[in-house]
Formats: structure tokens, sequence, C-alpha cells
């Protein structure tokens, strides 16, 4: 998968892209003034900035002219993992930040928000516009009583109205955090019911594949089971009237209220994601007001290169990191490309139209997307003027070889295509995007600036040109504070630094090149992702085995070497069922109106028993190196199973596969 060192890469930066780069820019600049190398380019300043973090990420926040409203006493007070602490003694605001541009006179009638449904009519929101809502919807939050530290909860879809909501809570020093409304109510409660949100912001349904989906009743259970709200927002994005005791947006967010920003500490919580692991409720990750205003500022500023003219579109939903990330696009002062609706409808160029008509220059979508492009083949440098794209980004897999000879074919032959690869459990990414980089097929570009990736055999030995652990042997500004509802740290610390004390192990599989570049080969652990969702296998088995019929399941996701996920749910059937059609559009339609869509198994599979270790867990991950045709001997280890046999349906399955 890797191209070797002389091979020819698929795209190289010009001298001018080069020089103009702001990573360019900012290494001259730290070079004269933080004593960062003036030559070697983006591998020299990669060295310096985990050689000397302190220092990189001072220089960062003086770059970005970060607004501290009462000075840092250091920029790391302590750098043990878990519990690394940063800029102690400061306070500032992320919102703040982000609604800088609004201030500048010669910008405040340009749009910060450029909306696009599936009937791809366009709407913009200017930034003193933007600026104008959030300081009304603020205000009035303040009114609600919301306080510092209070969690405001969102069931919205990608619209100006989350953009707004997000960075009013952010305003008062209250915690986001957000679900997308294709999730069913089981899925949105085990998140929300964790942090005990004090509002909700709701919309009543939401547009998809040309269908309205009610969310009427999906709501009222919500309010039902909340009880720590104090008020509910309605946004009648399908036209209904507020239910009873429900507020109006609009009525929310037409003062004009100059916006008032609470100085919180660095670490003061921004937003709770969640990311699943194999048990148990998802993880309720919490990341810090500073720490993500720090990360963002140097991935969209310096490895995206996104400025002022740019247009920066993702698909995504407020669900998954990347809306956070996109989100974070206007503290570069970049107007933002909110698309709310079906990747593929009226089909599969659908996200292509939205780059044409929006001047999109930054294109963001999934690996998955961009191979059901190549499939179905349609040609979008031919059909579309994608003449301002300049860098088209993927992630949530990784984009296979094809996939990089499909874009350069057929969307420009110059153009910067970023695979990148991070985590929710960061916001951010460990590799990626950097402009002044050649790009090779089937390649990440680079670890990103300050962050010390590595490759780790099981005994902690790096690796070069060799399959091994992701690992990050030093802190990182957005790394979780903690996880919500931990008292002592123990979730969070058996999560990444259990396999490697004070490390960072993040549960996927990597190469790092001899040229310095990043092969991610996904999940080392059992997590499923899915189109860059990551859904534990806990809350499929949670949801299947509700069903009478069901004795026990397991669940398996599997990166194919085409870029497709494949993705089989094993039944073990209760005495007298069978498995035939009603039962499997039973499971299949618990999943899809339980837990998500995109969650739905490829296959559903019945199986004489599902293996478990001798204490009682399933074993998913030496299935799942079974499917991929790993020999039993090498996939597990036979003393920890308590029915070896078992196994031997799986391995049979494998071969029948390969």
């Amino acid at each position: 998968m890797t191209a070797a060192a002389n091979e020819a890469p698929l795209w190289q930066p010009g001298p001018d892209r080069v020089g103009a780069a702001a990573v360019t820019r900012f290494q001259s600049w730290a070079a004269e003034r933080y004593g960062a190398p003036a030559d070697g380019g983006y591998p020299a300043l990669h060295r310096w900035s985990v050689d000397e973090l302190d220092t990189f990420w001072q220089a960062v926040a003086d770059w970005f002219d970060v607004r501290f409203s009462t000075p840092y006493e250091s920029v790391l007070g302590n750098r043990t993992m878990p519990g690394a602490q940063w800029f102690p003694g400061a306070t500032l605001n992320y919102a703040e930040h982000a609604l800088r541009t609004a201030e500048d006179p010669l910008r405040a009638d340009a749009p910060a928000l450029l909306h696009v449904d599936e009937t791809h009519t366009q709407a913009a929101l200017s930034w003193s516009e933007l600026r104008r809502r959030v300081g009304s919807l603020a205000a009035e939050l303040r009114a609600l009583g919301v306080t510092p530290g209070d969690r405001v909860s969102a069931y919205v879809p990608n619209i100006p109205q989350a953009v707004v909501a997000f960075l009013a809570t952010a305003a008062v020093g209250g915690v986001w955090t957000s679900c997308a409304p294709d999730f069913g109510a089981r899925s949105v409660l085990d998140r929300f019911q964790q942090v005990e949100p004090v509002v909700l912001f709701t919309v009543d349904g939401y547009r998809y594949g040309g269908k309205e989906h009610d969310r009427t009743d999906t709501v009222a259970e919500l309010r039902r089971e909340l009880p720590t709200l104090r008020a509910v927002v309605h946004i009648p994005l399908l036209g209904t009237e507020a239910p009873d005791g429900a507020l109006e947006w609009s009525a929310l967010t037409a003062a004009d209220t100059e916006p008032v920003f609470e100085q919180v500490p660095f670490d003061h919580p921004l937003w709770v994601l969640y990311s699943s692991g194999t048990t148990g409720l998802p993880k309720a990750i919490v990341q810090s007001q500073g720490g993500i205003l720090l990360e963002h500022f140097k991935q969209v500023g310096l490895h995206c290169d996104l400025g002022p003219d740019d247009r920066f579109f993702w698909y995504t939903s407020t669900g998954w990191m990347m809306w956070n990330f996109l989100v974070s696009g206007l503290l570069t002062g970049t107007t933002l490309v909110l698309y709310d609706g079906s990747p593929g409808y009226p089909d599969v160029s659908a996200q292509w139209r939205v780059a044409e008509q929006t001047g999109t220059t930054l294109f963001g979508t999934s690996a998955a997307y961009v191979m059901a492009c190549r499939k179905a083949g349609i040609h979008p440098g031919r059909d579309f003027d994608l003449s301002r794209i300049q860098c088209v980004a993927t992630t949530g897999s990784p984009l296979p070889p094809d996939g990089f000879r499909w874009l350069h074919d057929e969307v420009a032959d110059d153009l910067w295509i970023a695979s990148v690869s991070g985590g929710t459990d960061v916001c951010s990414c460990f590799a990626g995007a950097v402009p002044t980089l050649p790009v090779h097929i089937g390649e990440l570009q680079a670890p990103c600036l300050g962050t010390d990736l590595r490759s780790w055999d099981p005994a902690g030995k790096p690796l070069v040109g060799e399959v091994g652990e992701l690992v990050v042997t030093a802190p990182m500004p957005s790394m979780p504070i903690r996880f919500w509802n931990d008292p002592d740290g123990s979730r969070y610390h058996d999560s990444y630094f259990d396999m490697y004390p004070g490390v960072w192990r993040h549960g996927d599989w990597i190469t790092l090149t001899e040229h310095g570049s990043v092969v991610i080969h996904g999940r080392s652990d059992s997590t499923l992702n899915r189109q860059g969702v990551r859904m534990g296998s806990a809350d499929i088995y949670e949801a299947v085995e509700r069903l009478p019929e069901i004795r026990e399941s397991l669940v398996i996701g599997i990166e194919e070497p085409d870029g497709g996920y494949w993705m089989p749910l094993f039944v073990h059937l209760a005495d007298g069922a069978a498995l035939d059609d009603d039962l499997r559009d039973s499971i299949k339609r618990t999943i899809r109106e339980n837990l998500s869509p995109r969650h739905v198994p490829d296959e559903v599979i019945e199986v004489p028993g599902i293996p478990h270790t001798l204490t009682g867990k399933r074993i998913e991950v030496p299935v799942k190196r079974l499917l991929q045709g790993t020999a039993l001997a090498k996939a597990v280890n036979p003393g920890s199973i308590d029915n070896l046999e078992l196994l031997h349906f799986y391995e049979d399955l494998a071969r029948k596969r390969h």
C-alpha cells in the first residue's frame, strides 16, 4: 500500500504554492522569533514542534493572536499524560475568536455561513448577522439561568441555527453537546442523560433523501426522559408550531444585543463529544475551550491553509466531530459551507454540485463517498465547475489507492489530495494535510505539527516501515480534559493509557514510512467505524438482544482493501427461532430506529454460538482478524477462549470469502 521512497508522487506543490502557504510563512516567522529551523521545510518544522513542544504552542498562540484576557503562567504546567495542564492561569473565550472577523468593517457583510439543502437553495448569513444572533441568544441563555459549566444540548442537523446555538453556548461558558436527528431516542438519551443538560435545542424534523422525517414523537420522549431541562427551544425546520412549553427560536434570536463573552479558564469545558468503546455507554469526552482553540487554529490555519478568501465544505452531521472541526473554520475568517441532506440525493453527484454552487475551495468528504463516485463512473471535473477547489480532503476511513487516482483523474490533475486521520477523542487529526509536501498514492502526507506520532510494537519499540500501534508520546492541547462521570479518571486512563503507561494509544494500525508519510490500516480494536461515525458494539448488542428470538450476537466491522467496509452481524438464535426474512428485517429495523441508519449490518448470519474469553467477554478482535484472513493460531490465544470449536465457523467463513 505504501509508495516506495523513490516512486514519483501523484502530486507535488509548485514553488509558488509552497511560498504562499501559511505554514511556510509561519516557519519563517517562528525562525526569527522562536528559534524554529529556517531551513529543512516541513520535516524540520515538525521535528522542532515536538522537540520544543512548549515553544511551538506559544508560537501558535502568538501567530494567531490568541486573546488571553489574563496571561498564562507557563505553556505546559504538567506534561504527564493523562492530566497534562496547558496554559495554567490563562482565561479566554472560544466564541470571541470565532466571531472576530465580524469586527472588521471590510468583512462584516461578507458571508460567514452558506447553507445549502437538498433543493440546492442557497442562503447566506453574514459575519455581522451571525454575531448579532449569537449576542441575542447568549443573552437569552443567561436570562434562562445558564451559567458557566451548564450543559446545553442540541438535536439538530447541519444548519446555521446549530452554529448560532453552539457559539452562544460557548459565549456564556456553557458546555455544548449535540446529536444528529437521524439518531433514535435511545441513542440520544444514552448520550445526553449522562451530561444532564439544562437546555435542549431541537428541530421538529429534517429532510433527507427527498423525504421529510418527522421527529415530534422523539422530541417529546427526549423531553420526558431529560428531567434536568429548564428550557426547550423549537426550531421549525418543517414549519410546525412549537409544542407546549417550548420557546420559539425566532424570538430568542431577534434582539440586537452585543455578545458578552465569558472569560473562562483555558481548561474550561467547551463541548462533550461521544465515542463508543466496546462495553457500556458511549464515552462522554470533554474537551477544553483553550485546547480546542489552539489545536483548531493550527489545523485550520496551517494544515488546511484556510483563510478569509476560502470556502470550507465538509460533509458531516452534528453527531460527528467533523462538524465541530468545520465550525472552527470561522477562527481563520473562512466562510463555512453547511450542507444538510443526503450525500447522494438526488444522485451521487450531490456533493460536487454543492461545491460548484458555493465556490468551495477545501472540499471535505468521506473516503466511502469518493469510492462510490468512482464506482458510479461520474466525471465531476468535466460536469461541474470545480476550478476553485484547491484541496479535496477525506476522512472516516483510509482512502484506498484507487481513490487517490480517481480524484487526480476525475477532479483535477493539479489537486492537493489530503487523506487525514484523527479521532473524536482529540477532535483533530494526528496525521494528514500539509500544503507544502508531495502526495503519494495511498498515504497521508505527514504527522501533524505538535503531534509526536509514533508506530510501536507491543513492547513499545518504535517501528518504521512496519505496521504497529498508533501512539502519541507527548500531550496535545485538545486531548480530553476528562470523561464525564469518571470521577477517578479510570475510564479515561483505561481507554488510551492502559497498554503503554503515560503514552496515548489510539487503537489504529499505522505505518510510518521511510520518507515520513503515514499509512493507516484501520482499527486495531473492535470499535465500529462506519462512514466516519464510531459506535461501540455494545450499542448494537443492547438493541438487537432485546428481540426475543436472539440469544446473543456478535458484530464486526472490517475495512476492505477496495475501501469498502463490511459489517456482518452474527446471531445465536433462541430455541425454536428461525432466521427468516421477517427476523432479518426486524433486526435491521431495530438498529435503524434505535441507534443509527449508518450501523445497519450488511449481512445477518446465523452462528452455532458466540465465542467468549474465560471471563465471559465476547471476543471481537480475534474474530475480526480471522475474517481478515489471519490464521487461527495467530489470531487468538487458545488458552483464553471458552469454546475454541466455535472459532472454526468464522475460520471457514473467512476461507469462503477470500
